[in-house]
C-alpha cells in the first residue's frame, strides 16, 4: 500500500553565466523524499487550442485556470500521480528552466499574521505544471508564480529556481501571500539547503522582485524595524538548533568546494547567500556539489566510524529520488539527470526537446522492477552500501566509464545536429541520442550490479573452512 510522501528535503545550486566554465546559466537540485519512490523522465509536447484547461491538485484543493496554449517542456514526474504530479524540474521550448521546490520553513511571528493556506494554496507538486509551460523567460516565471501566490495563496514555504540563457533567479515564498526573488549575479553562485536564504532586499534594483506591499505588511505587523535594511532571511526565516545540523553544514560544504579560499565554520548562521567562486565552475563541479556526502572531511557517513553517529545531514542521501542540473547556453540546452542517489549514480545529458522518452526512463513503481532506470541505479546503490570501503572502487570505475561514454555520445550528436537544418531530422537525431545515452548508462550499471552480486555471494555469515577431502 502506498503512502503520501511528505515535503522534500532538498539541496539547490544556481550558477551565473560568467561564473560557469562554459558561460552557461546552470540551476540544479537534489529531489529528496523517500528511499524507494521512483521518478520518470517526460517530454511534454506543445499544445494549442486547449479548452477548459484547468489544473486541479490531487494533494489539496488548489485549482487554477490555465492558458489555452502550452509550450513543450521536459520534466521528472512521480511514478504515480495519486498524490500529485510533482514534475519538479525541466526546460521548455523557449530555453527557460525551472526547478521546484527547495522546501523551507518560516517563523511563527510571520505565520501568525499571514498563515499558509494548506487547504487551497499552491503546493510544490503543482508549481512546475502550472508555470513552466507558460513562460518565455526566468523573470516571467518569477512573475507568474508570484501572482499565483498572491491571488491563491501558498500552502508552504518554498524556494524555486528559474533560469534562462541570460539569468538565474532564486525565489522564496515566506508566508501565505508574500515572497521575494533575487537574480544571481552573473559572476556568482548560491547553494541553498532547506532554509529561507535571501538576505538584504534592494527595492530599487531590477535584480530583485517581491510581492506587492511586502514592506507595508512587515511594518504594520512590527516584524522588522523600518530604519534597518530589509533582510528577508531575518524577517521570515528560522534560526533553530536543527538548522545547525541539518541545513547550514550543506551550504558550508558547497561553498567550501567552490570557494575554498574562504574559511568558514559548518555551523555558522552567517554564511552568505551569494558567493563568488575561486575559479570558473564546470558542470562536473556542480555535479560534485550535489553528489557530496562530506567525503574528505570528518563528517563522511561512508566512514564506518560515523555509521550510527552522523554529525551533519549530507547533500547526497539515500532519500534522493533524482538529481538534476539544467544548463542553458545559446541554443544549447542540457537536462542533466541522475536517477536515485547522486553520489552513486551518473548524470545523463539529455536533450530536453526530445519527443520519445528512453524506455527505461518511462518505467518504475514503488516495488523494484528490472525495466526501470531508477531501479537500475538504486540497485547498484544498495549493493555498494553493504560495504562501501570494499565496493566503492567498483562503483567509481562504473561511474567514470558511464560518464565518459555518455558525454562522448552527446558530443557526437551535438556535431551532427550542428550540420542538420531539417527539423524532423533533428528531432530524430535527438531521440536517438537520448535513447543511446540512456541505454549506455543503464547497461554499465547493470553490469556493475551483476559484478557486485557475484562478489557478494562470498559475504555470507554462513561461512566455514570446508574440508577439501569431503
Amino acid at each position: 500500500m502506498t503512502t503520501k510522501i511528505e515535503r522534500s528535503s532538498c539541496t539547490s545550486i544556481l550558477i551565473g553565466k560568467n561564473a560557469s566554465l562554459s558561460g552557461s546559466v546552470i540551476i540544479g537540485r537534489n529531489e529528496d523524499a523517500k528511499t524507494a519512490w521512483p521518478k520518470h523522465l517526460a517530454f511534454n509536447q506543445h499544445e494549442t487550442g486547449l479548452k477548459n484547461n484547468i489544473f486541479k491538485s490531487k494533494d489539496n484543493k488548489f485549482e487554477i485556470k490555465l492558458p489555452n496554449e502550452k509550450y513543450s517542456y521536459s520534466s521528472t514526474p512521480e511514478w504515480t500521480d495519486k498524490y500529485g504530479v510533482f514534475e519538479e524540474d525541466g526546460i521548455n521550448e523557449y530555453h527557460v528552466a525551472m526547478s521546484a521546490t527547495e522546501s523551507a520553513y518560516a517563523n511563527s511571528r510571520v505565520l501568525a499574521v499571514d498563515p499558509f493556506d494548506e487547504e487551497k494554496g499552491i503546493l510544490e507538486e503543482a508549481m512546475v505544471t502550472v508555470v513552466l509551460p507558460y513562460i518565455k523567460s526566468a523573470r516571467e516565471g518569477v512573475k507568474r508564480l508570484g501572482e499565483i501566490v498572491e491571488k491563491h495563496g501558498a500552502a508552504e514555504a518554498d524556494g524555486i529556481l528559474f533560469g534562462d540563457r541570460d539569468e538565474a533567479w532564486y525565489m522564496e515564498i515566506g508566508s501565505g501571500h508574500h515572497w521575494v526573488a533575487q537574480r544571481i549575479p552573473d559572476d556568482s553562485y548560491t547553494v541553498v539547503a532547506n532554509q529561507l536564504a535571501i538576505q538584504e532586499i534592494n527595492f530599487f534594483s531590477d535584480d530583485f522582485m517581491y510581492s506587492k506591499n511586502i514592506k507595508k505588511f512587515v511594518a504594520e505587523n512590527h516584524l522588522w524595524p523600518e530604519d534597518v535594511p530589509f533582510n528577508f532571511r531575518e524577517i521570515f526565516g528560522t534560526h533553530d538548533d536543527s538548522d545547525l545540523h541539518y541545513n547550514t553544514p550543506r551550504v558550508w560544504i558547497g561553498q567550501k568546494l567552490l570557494t575554498p579560499s574562504v574559511k568558514q565554520e559548518p555551523q555558522s548562521f552567517d554564511l552568505p547567500f551569494i558567493r563568488k567562486p575561486d575559479k570558473p565552475i564546470s558542470i562536473q563541479d556542480a555535479q560534485a556539489v550535489l553528489s557530496n556526502h562530506y567525503q574528505n572531511t570528518p563528517y563522511d557517513l561512508t566512514n564506518p566510524k560515523n555509521k550510527d553517529n552522523a554529525t551533519f545531514r549530507p547533500i547526497s542521501v539515500a532519500t534522493t529520488q533524482e538529481s538534476h542540473l539544467l544548463e542553458l547556453n545559446g541554443d544549447k540546452m542540457v537536462h542533466w539527470l541522475a536517477m536515485g542517489v547522486a553520489a552513486q549514480s551518473v548524470y545523463v545529458p539529455f536533450y530536453p526537446q526530445g519527443t520519445k522518452v528512453p524506455s527505461s526512463y518511462k518505467y518504475g513503481k514503488e516495488t523494484y522492477t528490472t525495466n526501470s532506470a531508477y531501479w537500475v541505479f538504486k540497485l547498484a546503490s544498495i549493493l555498494v552500501d553493504r560495504d562501501w570501503s570494499k565496493y566503492g572502487t567498483a562503483l567509481g570505475n562504473a561511474q567514470t566509464e558511464a560518464r565518459d561514454q555518455v558525454m562522448r555520445i552527446r558530443a557526437q550528436y551535438d556535431q551532427k545536429l550542428a550540420k542538420e537544418k531539417a527539423q524532423d531530422k533533428r528531432i530524430n537525431l535527438i531521440n536517438k541520442a537520448n535513447e543511446k545515452m540512456a541505454k549506455t548508462a543503464t547497461d554499465i550499471f547493470r553490469k556493475l550490479s551483476a559484478k557486485l552480486i557475484t562478489e557478494q555471494t562470498g559475504d555470507s555469515p554462513l561461512r566455514f573452512k570446508m574440508d577439501p577431502n569431503l
